[in-house]
């Protein structure tokens, strides 16, 4: 028996969830939601927060569905969303401190991992960075904003961002180093 997808056409099941229709709702849910639920927890070290912070990302998603102008792509403004969520549940929290401290050195591009790293290994390192440090780290080096951005966007210098992200590359890099897996790379 083959399974036909219930919608698939991305802008009619935009326009459905619009209408408020739950199917289309849950449709877009069970697509976006693994994938998010990783966003946030890059973000978020305890599971069950990264869980209640991407919940209330979906509502504002489909309470803001309507705003989506399908000029990029939609898993990339759900994304955004999430990030904006995260951030914004930290900053509540009070976990993200930004260290003013501006350093000026030279610093590799890339932090190269030996393939044989395991993901959740790489995720623990991250984790255990200051979350000042971490949610530059994050939006610089994983989901590739530029340090203006991430200045506007944390109420932050660039100057900061560019220290929040020096520090945290030099204390993962002195942490692999530890554990002499660290590859140096400046690509």
């Amino acid at each position: 028996m083959k399974i036909i997808s219930f919608y698939n056409n991305e802008k009619v099941l935009i326009r459905k969830a619009i209408a408020g229709h739950p199917n289309a709702q849950r449709a877009i849910y069970e697509k976006f939601a693994p994938k998010m639920l990783g966003v946030c927890r890059q973000y978020i070290k305890d599971l069950h927060y990264a869980e209640d912070v991407m919940i209330n990302g979906f509502v504002k998603v489909f309470k803001s569905l309507n705003s989506f102008r399908h000029e990029g792509s939609f898993e990339g403004w759900i994304r955004q969303i999430m990030v904006r969520e995260a951030i914004s549940y930290l900053r509540k929290k009070q976990f993200v401190v930004f260290d003013d401290e501006v350093y000026e050195y030279n610093i590799p591009n890339q932090i190269t991992f030996s393939s044989s790293m395991d993901i959740e290994y790489i995720q623990r390192l991250i984790d255990n960075l200051p979350e000042g440090y971490k949610v530059v780290f994050v939006l610089y080096a994983i989901e590739g904003y530029r340090h203006s951005e991430i200045a506007e966007m944390l109420d932050i210098s660039e100057g900061t961002s560019k220290s929040q992200l020096f520090k945290a590359r030099r204390l993962l890099q002195e942490k692999l180093k530890e554990q002499s897996i660290l590859g140096y790379g400046t690509h």
